[in-house]
């Protein structure tokens, strides 16, 4: 019998100095070391240090925005980042175990370049990488690249034309991804000094992708990654992005507000997964939450209000915004994990404040439980969610 349950995943999701734009005003924030190694480097050994399973970390091609699809030109929140994918091949080799999870945005960018990316993170972290693919649709994002216009959309409507656009736009991208990193046979590097040969080009092979908006030949110039194909992750709040996650993700992200919708978000999903044909492969899926923490329910609330009054509004959020003690986040946690989630993924409010009581109150408090690993044992990020190494789609059977 085992000591924990190892079907049972938390990630972190990390974002400036946490998800409440105020967060930054909070003792402790670090708000002059954003820009540094050092700052990623620490919250992410944290949180490797209460053993999650993975971090996501944020990215965009705009300035940061309280509105979801333009610039509001706000002064006083956090505003700049680093590039996600570079801040994971620098924390990389500061690490040991933990899944590193940077965002790619897929609409303005070319996956021969991001598929290299991520090859190369999966090499530099032995096997820990993966991806969060997210599209935009904001103007400002489009006018950064003057190859476009911005896809219009209308947030309102679940089949709308223009986002079904975007996500099909994406799932050609996921696409183009998986065939580069399979571009190279495993073996396809011989390294033969004494005969002079380094690689069997039989091995290299031509993707020969065409769709509306890429057509890209292969082979990758990176080989094969060692997970042969890095996790792919997607967050999705309605039909058309869960059709995203359901037929070309391995790992998905949803906002479910209580059990009840929890169940349907996943039925959803799965009947999208059936469509897609992948009816029979594991897809596991986190739930999103915003969280504040203390040691007491009313203090975590009362810190969440005090944060809203700097910031001049209550915070608002596509996933659950949870206040409360550690114990109670673990209640929570099981009672969706119990509903069909694999885990959650968890927003810190305030990184400072929040990631340790993460690591060091709510992970005890599920160890106690038996509802939580006690020490890593896979040594890649698709063993630790139970996904096997695919086979390269090009080589000889």
């Amino acid at each position: 019998m085992p000591s924990h349950d190892p079907a049972l995943h938390l990630a972190l999701a990390l974002d400036g100095t946490g998800w409440h734009p105020a967060s930054w005003r909070e003792p402790g924030a670090r708000p002059t070391e954003l820009l540094s190694a050092a700052y990623w480097t620490e919250l992410v050994q944290e949180a490797e240090r209460g053993l999650l399973d993975l971090v996501t970390l944020e990215d965009a091609m705009a300035l940061q925005s309280a509105h979801p699809s333009r610039p509001d030109d706000r002064t006083d929140q956090v505003r700049g980042r680093l590039d996600s994918v570079l801040v994971a091949a620098r924390v990389a080799p500061l690490t040991r175990h933990i899944g590193l999870v940077p965002t790619v945005q897929v609409t303005h960018t070319e996956p021969f370049h991001a598929s290299k990316a991520i090859a190369t993170l999966d090499y530099v972290s032995t096997g820990r990488a993966g991806v969060r693919v997210r599209v935009s649709a904001r103007p400002d994002e489009a006018a950064l690249f003057g190859r476009r216009d911005a896809v219009a959309i209308d947030r309102t409507r679940p089949d709308d034309a223009g986002l079904t656009q975007l996500f099909a736009e994406a799932a050609d991208y996921v696409e183009v991804m998986r065939r580069l990193w399979d571009s190279w046979e495993d073996d396809a590097e011989i390294r033969d000094a004494a005969t002079g040969r380094f690689v069997d080009r039989a091995k290299l092979h031509y993707i020969d992708f065409v769709g509306e908006r890429f057509s890209v030949r292969g082979p990758s110039i990176t080989p094969r990654p060692p997970q042969g194909q890095p996790l792919v992750t997607a967050l999705a709040h309605q039909t058309v992005p869960y059709r995203l996650v359901a037929g070309s993700t391995d790992l998905g992200f949803v906002t479910p507000q209580d059990p009840g919708r929890t169940a349907a978000i996943l039925a959803e999903v799965r009947a999208e997964q059936a469509a897609a044909g992948r009816g029979a492969e594991p897809l596991p899926v986190l739930g999103d939450v915003v969280v504040f923490l203390d040691e007491d329910a009313a203090a975590a609330a009362t810190r969440k209000a005090r944060l809203d009054e700097l910031a001049g509004a209550e915070l608002h959020s596509d996933a659950l915004v949870f206040a409360g003690t550690p114990a109670q986040l673990a209640d929570l946690v099981q009672e969706w994990h119990a509903a069909g989630l694999a885990g959650v993924r968890l927003r810190p409010g305030g990184n400072a404040h929040d990631l340790p009581l993460i690591t060091r109150a709510l992970v005890p408090e599920l160890q106690r439980r038996g509802a939580f690993r006690t020490a890593y044992a896979e040594s890649t990020l698709r063993e630790r969610f139970g996904l096997a190494r695919p086979a390269n789609r090009y080589a000889a059977v």
